[in-house]
């Protein structure tokens, strides 16, 4: 196990730029609830930004490949950039089936969902930023407990969802559509606290 090493900027660097592409996904996947009417305009931003994060994850194992000593253990830097890398696909697959599936509104719950997701994806940023100062890890705990906390909130919010869905009855290809939208961007949720996960064990390996 290497420790940290903070003349190596590279890592810290990809880090944090993947991490400013997720929160700017979640933005725009928020905008698209709120000004649906350019739907259209926004996924094709998300888009870009999935393709954005792809390449700095490519950049990043690139990197990890020729890189013999690193800021901490090669495998929870893999794992990392999967975490976020996996948001960005939640977030890319959930906005693209809003206009796939050719859904007339958003509903409540999903605009709530955006929310949360928006907050969580702050929180997970600031997190990964952290990790540049590791040793000072004074606040850190508390932007990790943060983030499972708005993961349990968007939990119960889309427990509720679907449970409408299924109370209201409807048209059950309507039922269907929607039920994985909402999945869709639980996970987007669920993948920020597997983020706030990985750097808790990065944590605990080099405390």
């Amino acid at each position: 196990m290497f420790s940290l090493r903070p003349r190596d900027k590279t890592f810290f660097d990809l880090f944090e730029r993947g991490a400013a592409i997720i929160v700017r996904a979640s933005e725009v996947f928020h905008e698209l609830t709120q000004d649906y009417a350019q739907r259209k305009a926004h996924v094709a931003m998300i888009r870009q930004l999935e393709h954005d994060g792809d390449d700095i994850a490519h950049r990043t194992y690139e990197y990890l490949e020729r890189t013999f000593i690193t800021p901490f253990d090669r495998e929870d830097i893999g794992l990392l950039v999967q975490r976020m890398d996996d948001v960005l696909d939640e977030i890319d697959a959930a906005a693209k089936r809003m206009t796939l599936y050719e859904i007339p509104a958003p509903s409540p719950a999903l605009i709530e969902q955006t929310q949360v997701l928006v907050k969580a994806c702050g929180l997970a940023s600031q997190a990964i930023g952290r990790l540049r100062t590791f040793k000072k890890k004074e606040g850190l705990h508390d932007l990790l407990v943060q983030i499972h906390q708005l993961e349990n909130l968007g939990d119960e919010i889309n427990h509720t969802a679907i449970a409408d869905l299924f109370r209201k009855g409807g048209d059950p290809l309507t039922v269907m559509k929607w039920r994985e939208i909402h999945d869709l961007a639980e996970r987007a949720i669920d993948g920020c606290e597997d983020i706030a996960n990985t750097i808790r064990s990065i944590m605990l390996k080099n405390a």
